[in-house]
């Protein structure tokens, strides 16, 4: 890996599990790291619990409700307030649901937080990626997806609004948004000196995303998954490597390409899911 002193990350998730080891592994190579929480105690908290592994590290709270665009929007502002420039962005944060929440915007929790937060939020950070890329360096987006399977995205029910609600129903078509997403980022960014990368983890042990769900689903992850350190070793490799530098719009796993069968190589898929964002934040 590369050094990373002097840049700046920005760390979605990172109060715990697998965004709070890409955090501290950032950290240790060099990065300013910005911790991003749902509230500034909490992205202290995961600040004394890096420093501890890294007692040298550079470190920042930000506080943001993902699920919330007023939230994600001030999060950005404030951001952009301290820093010219970003480095690398990790979106790692995620929530597996039981029930059916709706946000303050009127969004269904699952996606807003799953696929709006990682629409808005780079959105807002790209032009300080760009900046980022003026020093010679390339920026990178680490977008933590997943395999998603046979599944497909319902343009008429993008929110789960139709029939029975489950976070099965609801949850594998945010993971397929969010490689159409890395791969429109990255088109759309192509030329700029920022690329834009989806990784598939795998199975993380001990992850807080299930707490919500429990059962089974959350035995199995615990007894079969990955520690978060060995998880975060793709993601880092993609945000820090030389050798990544130049790669973008693609999904990885144990730092080899995978494909993107089924929507997730359809382009007109990816243009209609960016159309609909776009929408729901409000955005031109």
């Amino acid at each position: 890996m590369a050094s990373m002193k002097g840049t700046v990350a920005l760390v979605t998730g990172a109060t715990g599990g697998l965004g709070n080891a890409v955090a501290t592994g950032l950290a240790r190579e060099g990065a300013s790291v910005v911790v991003l929480g749902r509230s500034t105690a909490r992205a202290e908290q995961a600040m004394e619990g890096i420093r501890a592994l890294v007692p040298a590290a550079v470190l920042e709270p930000l506080a943001c409700d993902l699920s919330d665009q007023s939230s994600i929007r001030a999060a950005a502002a404030g951001f952009l307030s301290r820093h010219d420039g970003l480095d690398v962005l990790v979106n790692a944060a995620g929530v597996f649901r039981k029930e059916r929440h709706v946000t303050p915007d009127g969004l269904e929790l699952t996606f807003a937080t799953n696929v709006m937060a990682y629409f808005l939020l780079t959105s807002l950070l790209l032009d300080a990626l760009k900046q980022g890329a003026r020093a010679g360096r390339t920026s990178r987006i680490v977008n933590i997806a997943s395999r998603y399977g046979n599944t497909k995205l319902n343009f008429d029910d993008l929110q789960t609004a139709q029939g029975t609600y489950s976070y099965l129903r609801s949850t594998p078509p945010t993971m397929l948004a969010r490689v159409l997403l890395t791969q429109e980022f990255a088109q759309r960014l192509a030329g700029t000196g920022v690329v834009a990368n989806a990784v598939h983890p795998g199975l993380v042990k001990n992850t807080t995303l299930l707490q919500d769900v429990g059962g089974p689903f959350r035995w199995i992850t615990n007894t079969f998954g990955a520690p978060a350190e060995k998880a975060a070793d793709t993601p880092l490799w993609l945000a820090t490597s030389p050798e990544t530098a130049a790669v973008s719009g693609k999904l990885w796993a144990k730092r080899k390409e995978l494909p993107t069968p089924g929507m997730g190589s359809d382009p007109e898929a990816r243009r209609r899911l960016w159309d609909a964002c776009s929408r729901l934040a409000g955005m031109p």
